[in-house]
């Protein structure tokens, strides 16, 4: 991979990082933001599910709409977008408008991710594809690390207005380096239409794709979602030291999103077959690794290793399996499973509260354990029809 290449994705993954850092940042900030508005902590809450649906749904259909952009033009188009969006939420007077800044920033999320994962795959030869998504990711991941504690941070004792100043800081800077480090990159000959979301849709083995990867993510998130009373009421943890916990947590999603991408390089779902497999048997070990305080640190680096390796291998896959099936629809395929973890984390969040509200909090560990088994199942047979369908273009 060359220098301009590690460059460019350099570029996009700061980007990534400020937009990771304001999707999460908002959960540490939700009781000051709540009393400053001079609303309850529960309509407060809906700034984090409202985010998710107008992601969800915004993307595909914003993609659709923009394919005859230049994506390097549309990329910075996102960035000022996203600047802006931020600028509005330090300065909203009203729960009304801060959602409508939220909408914004949402948006412009998921279309942002869709867009440099199509862009990073094109930057690399296709042997590093995985590699290159990973690269990208590494800015989300980070963003758990250190931009969402810093984030909160600065907000409880700045003030919460303060923390989307300096998220807008990051976007600028964001901008800043995709506009020196970022190649022009040549749109397709049929740019992408709502036809094309449609013709996605409708292809079983595009939708098989998109179950794998919300399963799969959702999976990580029925247990992640109550980490902390986990490790608290049953890993015996103070409330203090739950923040160094977190840290650990995300470093090791760093080093499982890198080390994700290296796998998925090659054929990205014949990788995925073990990494959901080696998920599911993780995922369902912390129904005995958690109760023990000792054993509980093993857990949080299991866990943190396996939340995001499957991250690059289903963002590579979905672009490659688009390729072969609907090629005009590159981006929306992409689009699409920006949106499927957003829905697989409401799955995987529901389930989870379902479950400890009517068993207890170890029980979403083998709810979780199911996800990711049935994804490990999709992949198994994506895999097979995989031969055939390479085969057929070969």
């Amino acid at each position: 991979m060359s220098t301009k290449a590690y460059m460019a994705l350099f570029a996009l993954a700061i980007s990534a990082f400020a937009i990771g850092t304001t999707e999460f940042v908002i959960v540490g900030l939700l009781p000051t933001v709540a009393h400053d508005l001079n609303i309850p902590v529960t309509k407060a809450g809906t700034l984090i599910s409202g985010y998710a649906i107008a992601l969800a749904i915004g993307t595909p259909i914003i993609t659709a709409l923009t394919g005859r952009i230049p994506k390097k033009g549309f990329l910075l188009i996102l960035m000022t977008l996203f600047t802006i969006g931020n600028a509005l939420s330090a300065i909203s007077p009203s729960y009304e408008i801060l959602m409508l800044s939220r909408v914004i920033t949402a948006i412009t999320h998921g279309v942002f991710f869709a867009i440099a994962a199509v862009v990073a795959t094109n930057l690399v030869p296709e042997d590093k594809r995985g590699t290159a998504i990973s690269i990208m990711f590494t800015g989300l991941t980070v963003a758990t690390i250190v931009g969402v504690p810093l984030g909160t941070y600065v907000g409880q004792h700045l003030g919460w207005r303060t923390t989307f100043i300096v998220v807008a800081t990051l976007g600028i800077i964001g901008l800043i380096s995709n506009i020196l480090a970022v190649s022009k990159v040549k749109n397709q000959s049929h740019p992408p239409t709502f036809r094309d979301i449609g013709e996605l849709i409708k292809n079983r083995r595009i939708l098989l794709a998109l179950f794998m990867t919300a399963l799969g993510f959702g999976g990580t998130f029925a247990i992640f979602t109550y980490l902390t009373p986990i490790l608290e009421n049953i890993s015996g943890y103070s409330s203090g030291s739950i923040s160094l916990l977190l840290l650990i947590y995300g470093i090791a999603v760093a080093i499982g999103n890198l080390f994700g991408g290296k796998m998925a390089n090659e054929h990205p779902v014949k990788a995925l077959r073990w990494i959901f497999l080696v998920q599911s048997i993780v995922l369902l070990l912390q129904i005995w690794l958690l109760p023990s305080k000792s054993l509980s640190i093993l857990s949080i680096l299991l866990l943190g290793l396996l939340a995001f390796t499957m991250s690059p291998g289903v963002q590579a896959y979905i672009v490659t399996l688009s390729e072969k099936l609907v090629p005009s629809a590159k981006d929306i395929a992409s689009a699409l499973n920006i949106s499927a973890f957003n829905i697989g984390i409401a799955i995987g969040s529901t389930l989870g509260g379902l479950t400890v509200k009517h068993l207890t909090y170890l029980d979403t560990a083998w709810v979780g354990s199911i996800m990711a088994a049935s994804s490990c199942l999709i992949a198994v047979i994506s895999y097979q029809l995989d031969k055939k369908l390479f085969q057929r273009s070969n």
